[in-house]
């Protein structure tokens, strides 16, 4: 992966956020996350970089369970005929489901979507 491909995934996700300040992205030390253009993109949006430890899988382990259910639910369940197809069904999957409709034990059993909301009723 490339740094250009690193900053324009944040750059994607960030689309439909008013205010990015204080989010907290988690990485692993890939080159593409530890350029310079790739940190000078976070402080820019005001996005505070997280790194795990080398060699530690517990500081990535979020991030590791939401990619074993995004493949056990929707990347092993189909076969995409190209990347923008694949891309097209994947952002529905997190956008369309695990986002707004599936809830999490983690959050009390709300879906993140309601998460976010409540959270950012609070902060109002």
């Amino acid at each position: 992966m490339i740094t250009e491909l690193a900053v324009q995934a944040v750059k994607n996700a960030c689309l439909n956020v008013r205010n990015t300040k204080g989010i907290i992205l988690h990485s692993d030390l890939g080159s593409q996350y530890t350029s310079q253009a790739f940190e000078e993109y976070l402080s820019r949006k005001g996005i505070e970089h997280s790194f795990s430890r080398k060699g530690n899988p517990y500081d990535n382990a979020c991030i590791e369970s939401f990619h074993s259910v995004l493949k056990k639910e929707e990347i092993y369940l189909h076969t995409y005929q190209d990347s923008t197809e694949a891309r097209r069904a994947i952002f529905e999957y997190i956008e369309g489901w695990y986002n707004r409709k599936r809830i999490h034990s983690s959050i009390g059993y709300l879906t993140p979507q309601q998460k976010e909301d409540e959270e950012l009723k609070k902060a109002a």
